[in-house]
């Protein structure tokens, strides 16, 4: 639901160029707010991965380390990592719920530096990709949005392995 729910905002946004009479001034506003409404509902989709596998979520570092660290992929893992001096195959479950707060702090100033970088490179191909005019717009919105959406998905495997098969009891998170 969530690689269709980015692809279908992408698609329409870059579907908006392609109407007679929508300027590029309107077509950039369109593709800006649609940037920010993708990573809202890539911070909700990962926040809501690590909610379902027990994740304690009260803590803003905690919860800025997943969302960064699924939404960097594989470089944001590596970060974790090597600033938390701990390896594993599911790092949201063996590193963010047993670190330290300072040492999140740590590495969310790495991955912060990244993150803006990265993903707001990422974020203005897919904006002038969207203003291509005659519905090829549509295709890069939603396909680029499609793209990088599986690859949050599959960072969040990575990070947590495959869902638990029962939920967690609400207020019994692991690690408290």
């Amino acid at each position: 639901m969530y690689v269709s729910a980015l692809a279908g905002t992408g698609a329409a946004v870059g579907g908006a160029a392609a109407a007679p009479g929508v300027g590029t001034g309107v077509s950039l506003a369109l593709s800006a707010g649609e940037a920010l409404s993708s990573l809202e509902l890539s911070t909700l989709f990962a926040l809501s991965v690590a909610e379902i596998h027990g994740i304690p979520l009260d803590e803003l570092e905690r919860r800025r380390t997943i969302v960064m660290g699924i939404l960097l992929g594989r470089s944001g893992s590596a970060t974790i990592a090597r600033v938390a001096e701990r390896t594993g195959q599911h790092w949201g479950r063996q590193i963010v719920a047993k670190v330290p707060v300072e040492t999140l702090r740590q590495i969310n100033g790495i991955l912060g530096k990244h993150f803006v970088t990265k993903y707001g490179t990422k974020q203005g191909i897919i904006v002038l990709g969207r203003m291509v005019p005659f519905g090829v717009g549509l295709v890069i919105g939603g396909g680029a949005n499609a793209a990088l959406a599986a690859l949050t998905v599959g960072a969040s495997h990575r990070a947590f392995g495959p869902s638990p098969t029962t939920w967690p009891t609400p207020g019994a998170s692991a690690g408290r």
